[in-house]
C-alpha cells in the first residue's frame, strides 16, 4: 500500500479568504455551505469533532467537511481551509468507514467525532466567499465550465503556497489546457479566465510564480480528469433524458 505524501497535507488556508466573516458565520454552517458548494456530485460529510488537545489552531469542538475527489479523502475547516485527509491511497473505502486514525493525523486532540445530519447542520447564506474554500469553490468551477459545454482539457487543480517563515498562505484555482495555452480559473473572479503560455502546463512551481508575481514556496497539481470526464459523462446522460421528455 504506498503512502500517500501531498504538500496539501499542510492544508490550504486560502489567500481568498474573507476573514471578516469567520465572526458571523459559524463553522457548522460554513461547513454545510461547502457540502452544497460541491453538490450532490461529490461523496461528503458533515462531522462534528470533540477536540481534546492543547493544539491552538483549533476549537474545543470542530466542524468539518469530509469529501472525496481523485480517490482520496478531504477535510474542509473554515479556519484551516482544505486539506488531504487519506494517508494512503487504495483506501477509500476503508477510510470512509472510519476517521478515527485520519483525524489523529490532523490533530493528536481530536478525540471522537460523530457526522451530523443534514437537517441538525444550518447551511451559512451564500454571501461572497466561502471562507478558506477556494479549493471548494475550484472544483465548483469545474463543474460551471463543463455546463457550460467548455473544451476542458487536462483540468488540474494547482495548489500553491506563498510567503515565507509563519506566514506562508495557500491558494488553488482550476487550471485546463486550450489551443491557445493553459486557462486559469481563480475563485477570486471565476468570470474572467487568464491565459498562461502552454509550455507552463507541465510545470506547477512555474504556473503559480507566474499567477503571484514571486517565487512560491511550494506548488502541486491534483488532476481532475477523469473526475471531470464522469461529470461530463452525467451531464451529457442528463441532458439526453431532457430532450426525450420535451420530444
Amino acid at each position: 500500500m504506498k503512502r500517500f505524501s501531498s504538500l496539501l497535507a499542510l492544508g490550504l488556508l486560502c489567500l481568498c479568504a474573507n476573514v471578516s466573516a469567520a465572526v458571523e458565520t459559524p463553522s457548522l454552517a460554513n461547513a454545510r455551505r461547502a457540502q452544497a458548494i460541491l453538490g450532490p456530485d461529490v461523496w461528503s460529510q458533515v462531522i462534528t469533532i470533540e477536540n481534546k488537545g492543547g493544539n491552538a489552531r483549533y476549537p474545543r469542538t470542530v466542524h468539518a467537511l469530509v469529501f472525496e475527489l481523485v480517490g482520496i479523502l478531504w477535510f474542509y475547516t473554515d479556519s484551516e481551509g482544505t486539506q488531504s485527509f487519506s494517508t494512503y491511497r487504495g483506501r477509500l473505502d476503508e477510510d470512509k468507514a472510519n476517521f478515527a486514525p485520519l483525524l489523529r493525523e490532523v490533530s493528536r486532540g481530536f478525540a471522537s467525532w460523530k457526522v451530523v445530519a443534514d437537517e441538525l447542520a444550518p447551511l451559512a447564506p451564500d454571501a461572497g466567499r466561502l471562507l478558506n474554500g477556494c479549493f471548494i469553490e475550484s472544483v465548483a468551477n469545474l463543474r460551471h465550465r463543463l455546463l457550460l459545454g467548455d473544451d476542458v482539457t487536462s483540468p488540474k487543480l494547482l495548489s500553491y503556497y506563498a510567503g515565507s517563515g509563519n506566514h506562508v498562505a495557500g491558494h488553488t484555482v482550476l487550471t485546463y489546457e486550450t489551443a491557445a495555452g493553459v486557462r486559469v480559473i481563480d475563485p477570486l473572479d471565476p468570470t474572467h479566465p487568464m491565459l498562461y503560455p502552454r509550455e507552463l502546463a507541465r510545470n506547477a512551481a512555474a504556473l503559480g510564480t507566474a499567477l503571484v508575481g514571486r517565487l512560491v514556496e511550494k506548488a502541486v497539481w491534483v488532476p481532475v480528469s477523469e473526475f471531470a470526464t464522469a461529470l461530463a459523462a452525467r451531464y451529457a446522460g442528463s441532458n439526453r433524458s431532457q430532450d426525450v421528455v420535451m420530444n
